[in-house]
């Protein structure tokens, strides 16, 4: 149980922390407060076995910003203070910090940092979903289709470069905004597709990574200044998948396929969300992957049943989004679709175009998309030898049992 509540409160409030006590320290310190503040949290791992404090964010609070306190002093570092101020008034400064507004503040200032054009764009993705949403160096390299080793050395240059170029704890100038959105942006959608379809061994749907997307979401909108079409458009994409996440597993905790999700528990509230934040994203002068993606999950959302779904629209729309930003995840989308319509061909030209490396931990939906090509072809076998391949690439627990599954029902047909 205590671990629970550790791993909760890691998510929600990591970057939260590191956000706040970077604003009173300093960028400088980063690796130092982002070291204190996951001693915090392997202390509190310890300690409550025994017994869980009555206020455990406060407990974590004070014993992040002492951690923070002793190793300062350990390195000699000093902020314009000397090691008595840092005592003297500490207290009672840093506590202003975590009010409600100033917390919003200090995070949306840490994301725009974490996008700083001095970062080069593949450094600030990793250093901002490192230090905003508190995601392991395996994670981040799931959601990049990255090594780990390659994260590492990342997030390190990340550190390097802030101390480097000396960057400041602030927004961005007005005409930088815009530029540093994009990859504000870009670091939401991947924190809520690491919810949405976790590259986690035990879990499918990781819910506070998508609450977290979403919040971090409204944080921006609340900002006037930083309204975009392609934000609205984001939120709206976030919000329709959302509204299918209490169908994705059944009360086993198995795999439900959007076949056979039963629509009426996706979630209305999110969904009508989702077309307001659509509505308002359509009166920009702007198209962006976000409006493309929000538009095919709408198409989803849209379908009385499976077999209602208007595929050509959604081929249409992928092919849309592959114009605007070219992918292998696109066309092997656009494969699937291809499938849907029965354009086998069209389908297995796609397949044989694309590369298994260039998917990274994806590259199980590769093996699977073929599956299905050689399942529909009436070909059992290699879908079956497929399905293997399927299984053998993926990292997921719920993910493998699904394949199997599905793998011993065409065993099964090819008996008979």
């Amino acid at each position: 149980m205590e671990q629970k509540i550790v791993d909760h409160l890691f998510r929600h409030h990591y970057g939260k922390m590191v956000a706040i006590l970077t604003r009173y320290f300093g960028l400088a310190h980063i690796e130092t407060i982002e070291d204190a503040v996951q001693d915090s949290f392997i202390k509190a791992t310890l300690q409550w076995r025994k017994q869980i404090p009555e206020y455990p964010e406060a407990w974590l609070t004070k014993v992040a910003k002492n951690r923070t306190i002793d190793l300062l002093r350990s390195i000699k570092a000093e902020k314009n203070r000397n090691e008595e101020n840092l005592d003297s008034g500490f207290s009672e400064e840093i506590n202003e910090l975590f009010l409600d507004h100033e917390i919003e503040d200090s995070q949306l200032r840490m994301i725009f940092v974490a996008c700083h054009p001095k970062l080069k764009p593949n450094e600030q993705i990793s250093f901002a979903l490192k230090t905003i949403s508190g995601f392991s160096t395996k994670e981040i390299a799931a959601a990049l289709l990255s090594k780990e080793d390659t994260i590492t050395k990342r997030l390190r240059r990340a550190r390097q470069s802030i101390v480097k170029n000396k960057l400041q704890f602030e927004f961005p100038a007005p005409n930088e905004v815009k530029e540093r959105l994009v990859s504000v942006m870009h670091v939401i959608y991947l924190t809520f597709n690491e919810g949405f379809h976790s590259t986690n061994t035990k879990q499918l749907i990781r819910e506070d990574l998508c609450g977290e997307a979403l919040r971090l979401c409204k944080l921006l909108l609340k900002k006037e200044k930083l309204r975009t079409g392609s934000l609205y458009a984001l939120f709206a994409l976030l919000c329709f998948h959302a509204s299918r996440l209490k169908t994705k597993t059944n009360i086993s905790n198995e795999i439900v396929d959007i076949r056979e999700q039963d629509r009426s528990k996706w979630f209305l509230p999110l969904i009508q969300m989702g077309h307001s934040a659509m509505n308002k994203a359509m009166e920009f002068d702007e198209v962006s992957i976000y409006h493309y993606e929000a538009a095919i999950a709408a198409e989803h959302i849209k379908a009385k049943t499976f077999e209602n779904t208007n595929w050509s629209n959604i081929l249409k729309l992928y092919q849309n989004l592959q114009q605007l930003q070219p992918n292998n995840l696109n066309l092997l989308n656009i494969a699937s679709v291809k499938l849907q319509l029965n354009k086998l061909e069209a389908a297995l030209k796609i397949l044989k175009s694309l590369d298994e490396v260039d998917l990274g931990q994806r590259a199980y939906l590769y093996f699977g998309c073929y599956a299905e090509y050689y399942e529909q072809s009436g070909e059992i076998m290699l879908a079956i030898s497929n399905l293997e391949k399927a299984i053998a690439k993926t990292t997921n627990g719920l993910e493998i049992t699904y394949l199997q599954k599905k793998m011993e029902k065409l065993q099964d047909s090819s008996k008979s």
